[in-house]
């Protein structure tokens, strides 16, 4: 076994955004695509001599071969260990959990996450730091910046190695331990929730259905929701990871999760319904009749979080995207605890998390953590949301009524428009930044626009600054707009358009979020000319 130099050269536009470098997956099994874009991560992070690694993936198309490719490019850079989980196989959020739990120098996960899987589909490649959080905009900068200057990639000549066998091995003098993919991470939640109180709901006749969408969280949620916690056989829908998802987009919202929505709106409904995505870092809730925006997730789950032996203690903040709505910041101020606003993307939790800051976190795009690793968790999500109700005894209904009632409704949705040309995304975009400046005064739709600007944040732990982060239109009544274009996306560019609108109650808590917020919808599109730029006039997807 040799380790080998190849020469090599640059290739256009290996550049991560917020979750790591994702293209389609013909783009990634090209000839020197993804050593290129490994040496520069290794290259970037001051080499991989004597360091140790986690590696795993979401199981998509290409996770195995890439894995082998991945492996023998850490021996031949002269990593000392890599922590591979079985079958190349791990959600990222135990990913996360094995980076803090080893204390590794950090690791790399394959996956696109909610984009579909496939020969002509997607794939992905991240790096994340020895905290477990994807690596943040400095990090991620310096690894492109060495995709642009690359001329060579070490690799080693060994034989592929079985990654279906737990235990160690070695290859090139380098060891390879695989870990089964699933203990350490039941484990951990063991620590965090009432698993007794949760059990015995289930005992009682507390029904649930949970949607893997043939992604990796399947045989997590087996594991735990059916083989730990006794819910029934069969609990667990679309439970094994397929190499395409089943033909499935694992996304799960509304949209994509339709099997798991129309079961939990019809006649015999489950108490509760769960979904999470082709990684296993996002989650989707729905009660019986009612469907749970990830907004007003994060907010029940601030609310009620001291009921789970974890969080017992208090929480010391929460933090939430952006775009995602301020239902949780109502229930921070009545805690009398720290309230953060960040740009989009897990990677700005990290710093908050770290210092002690915020205890739970929270995206509108369906993806909810804490400080129990540095990712989001789709699982953990749904396992606080069952320890909520062994405890309360109540439906989610009753809940979510309950905390309206006492905090006000933030009607929110999210429109995405797809696959949009660039340019035009783009030219739409440098229109509207332009006209953010006259915006103040103007009534459109009856509203009033109190201010509008492109939003900044600066972190406050370290002090650094991220521009540009989202348009934002702030109205007199409380409603806003935001509209960002997303770098989750393959090809062409994502438009994605928030809409916001808070009713404080006891009257208007009940109206559908569309029609509530119908006032916003016509507003937004006026505002930022979508027919006119792009030629839509309906979005893809709405959550």
């Amino acid at each position: 076994m040799t380790a080998l130099t190849i020469a090599t050269q640059p290739i256009a536009g290996q550049k991560p955004g917020t979750s790591g470098l994702r293209k389609k997956t013909p783009v990634f099994m090209g000839p020197h695509y993804l050593q290129n874009f490994v040496q520069s991560i290794f290259d970037a992070i001051g080499g991989a001599q004597a360091k140790t690694f986690v590696l795993g993936g979401d199981g998509r198309y290409f996770n195995d071969r890439a894995a082998q490719i991945i492996l023998k490019m850490a021996a031949a850079n002269g990593a000392a260990k890599v922590i591979v989980g079985q079958n190349a196989v791990l959600s990222t959020p135990a990913a996360s959990h094995l980076i803090r739990l080893n204390k590794t120098d950090g690791g790399i996960i394959m996956s696109a996450s909610h984009n579909p899987g496939g020969p002509d589909e997607d794939f992905g490649v991240k790096f994340n730091m020895p905290n477990g959080g994807p690596a943040p905009e400095a990090v991620t900068e310096a690894m492109f910046q060495r995709t642009t200057e690359i001329t060579e990639y070490r690799i080693s000549d060994a034989a592929d190695i079985d990654l279906g066998r737990v235990g160690p091995t070695t290859l090139d003098g380098m060891v390879v331990e695989v870990v089964d993919s699933v203990t350490d991470y039941a484990a951990l939640m063991e620590t965090l929730f009432d698993f007794a109180a949760i059990k015995a709901m289930f005992a009682s006749g507390f029904r649930m259905r949970f949607d893997a969408m043939c992604a990796v969280t399947g045989p997590y949620a087996t594991e735990i929701l059916e083989n730990r916690l006794g819910a029934a056989p069969g609990t667990v829908t679309h439970g094994t990871p397929l190499p395409d998802f089943g033909g499935m987009h694992p996304d799960p919202n509304p949209t994509w999760a339709h099997e798991l929505m129309d079961e939990m709106m019809g006649p015999d409904a489950p108490d509760f319904g769960a979904a999470s995505d082709g990684d296993g870092d996002r989650n989707m809730v729905v009660g019986r009749g009612v469907y749970v925006s990830p907004s007003d997730s994060l907010a029940v789950l601030a609310a009620n979080a001291h009921l789970a032996p974890g969080y017992a203690r208090g929480l010391a903040g929460v933090a939430r995207s952006m775009p995602t709505s301020a239902a949780a910041d109502r229930v921070a101020d009545a805690l009398g605890i720290g309230k953060f606003e960040t740009p989009t993307g897990w990677k700005f939790f990290g710093n908050l998390l770290d210092a002690g800051k915020a205890t739970l976190c929270g995206e509108e795009s369906f993806g909810t953590g804490s400080d129990h690793v540095r990712e989001k968790d789709g699982l953990w999500a749904v396992l606080l949301w069952l320890n909520i109700l062994a405890v309360r005894k109540q439906s989610v209904a009753e809940i979510m009524a309950e905390h309206f009632a006492k905090y006000g409704r933030n009607y929110y949705s999210r429109h995405d428009f797809e696959a949009i040309a660039t340019d035009k995304a783009d030219a739409m975009m440098a229109e509207l930044r332009g006209n953010l400046a006259s915006l103040k005064g103007r009534v459109v739709e009856g509203m009033e626009i109190a201010g509008a600007d492109d939003f900044a944040y600066t972190d406050p732990v370290d002090g650094s600054v991220s521009q540009k982060q989202g348009v934002r239109i702030l109205f007199t009544d409380g409603s806003r707009i935001v509209m960002r274009l997303s770098g989750t996306g393959t090809e062409g560019a994502t438009l994605r358009v928030y809409l916001e609108r808070f009713t404080p109650g006891p009257e208007g808590l009940d109206h559908d979020p569309q029609e509530a917020l119908a006032p916003v919808i016509r507003a937004a599109h006026a505002l930022a000319g979508i027919e006119r730029h792009t030629g839509r006039t309906e979005p893809n997807v709405i959550t």
